[in-house]
């Protein structure tokens, strides 16, 4: 998958197994999650930049591939919740940069609100169980 723990070999991602059917979009909304978060702090960042700040931020605990990183963006470009235009990188690289738009802000609170209830109920079992 895109989206991976480099501590563990399970995905931390959700209930169902890696070959789920379920699984892959659970990712993918996981990823989307994750890059309108690093974008919505008016940020417009190349490729390269979302993933580094993915992973700082999660103390490299979350590794994003790129033949998965450019799709997703592709995909939410194509969905309207990033706008993107060509520009030159720090190193003076042709480079497409990334930008939240307002239904991407819009989504950003839908999903965060779904992901906030999922690991509320998730840390009640682990918890409670």
């Amino acid at each position: 998958m895109g989206l991976r723990s480099p501590h563990s070999p399970h995905s931390p991602h959700g209930a169902h197994s890696p070959h789920s059917p379920h699984s892959k979009d659970h990712l993918l909304g996981t990823l989307d999650l994750l890059v309108l978060r690093v974008l919505v702090g008016g940020s417009t960042l190349h490729g390269y930049a979302i993933t580094a700040r993915i992973v700082t931020t999660s103390r490299e605990t979350l590794q994003v591939e790129e033949g998965s990183l450019y799709p997703a963006l592709h995909r939410m470009e194509e969905a309207g919740w990033v706008r993107s235009t060509w520009g030159l990188s720090e190193n003076k690289r042709r480079a497409r940069f990334y930008t939240i738009t307002a239904r991407g802000r819009r989504h950003l609170a839908d999903i965060e609100e779904a992901w906030t209830k999922h690991v509320d109920a998730v840390t009640r079992v682990l918890r409670h169980a």
